[in-house]
Formats: C-alpha cells, structure tokens, sequence
C-alpha cells in the first residue's frame, strides 16, 4: 500500500515522502497513530504542492541570508558604552546589544544566536565578530567607545 508520511518515522522515511509499505503495518499502525495517510492522486497532488512550497520558501530564506551576510561583511558598526579609566567596561557588551546596534545603524536583522562570541565583551576598542549563520560565515569590526 503506498503512503504519504505525516511524520518522520525511523527506518520508513520522513515527512511528506511517499513510501510502499505492508498493507497491514499501514492499516493496523501507521495510519491509526496519524503518522502516514492514503497515498491518492489528490494527496500527492497536494503534498507535491507543499513541498514545492517549502522548496521556494527555502531559496528566499537562503537569498536573505546571503545578501544579509553580504552586507555584514568588512562594516564598521560603532557601540558607546560607560567605562572606567582602565577600558574596562561597566556593563558587558552581549550578542542581543551588538544585533540591536546592527539593526538601527545599518537596518541588517539577525539573530543574536548567530553571531560568534567566545565571551561577552567587557573591553573599549576593536573586536572582530564572526556571524554564522547555516554554515555561511562573514566577519565585521565592533568599535565600542567611551560614552
């Protein structure tokens, strides 16, 4: 009997794939537990559909991303923060702080997950900062300046 998955399902396939499997293991366990359905010509049509769907989203997401790190690259983006007179800073510069920055100077969103910090930033001066994002990576400078 053929299937479409609703779910990954180990050693089957995963969601949305279309698989031959026993007409019993479809009837008494996959399609009772709502992890697989009928394979008519309606589904596949519109499983097809979803997964084209899914491919176009996938390829904006992907060009997004690849403009986004683009811009990134070789800026400049200044931070000002209160010190002492040593550069120490009294407040740690963080991953959310350098985004927010990023996102009002240069209106470029990302996620603060993405960028690459061995350790909050606790110092003035310049830092280069690492962002990646899906194994696609580009580097800017950080300037953080007394206030």
């Amino acid at each position: 009997m053929k299937v479409i998955l609703l779910k990954d399902v180990p050693k089957i396939g995963k969601k949305y794939d279309i698989k031959e499997v026993n007409d019993g293991y479809a009837a008494n366990f996959l399609i009772p537990k709502k992890l697989a359905e009928p394979a008519t010509d309606k589904q596949v049509s519109k499983i097809n559909l979803i997964k084209e769907t899914a491919r176009m989203q996938q390829e904006i997401h992907m060009s997004l991303l690849k403009k986004n790190l683009e811009d990134i690259a070789g800026k400049i983006v200044t931070l000002k923060a209160l010190s002492n007179d040593k550069g120490n800073l009294f407040k740690a510069i963080h991953e959310k702080d350098i985004v927010d920055q990023l996102k009002k100077i240069h209106h470029i969103t990302l996620l603060p997950e993405s960028l690459v910090l061995a350790s909050p930033i606790k110092d003035l001066g310049s830092h280069e900062i690492t962002v990646s994002i899906e194994g696609h990576k580009s580097t800017f400078t950080l300037v953080i300046e007394k206030q």
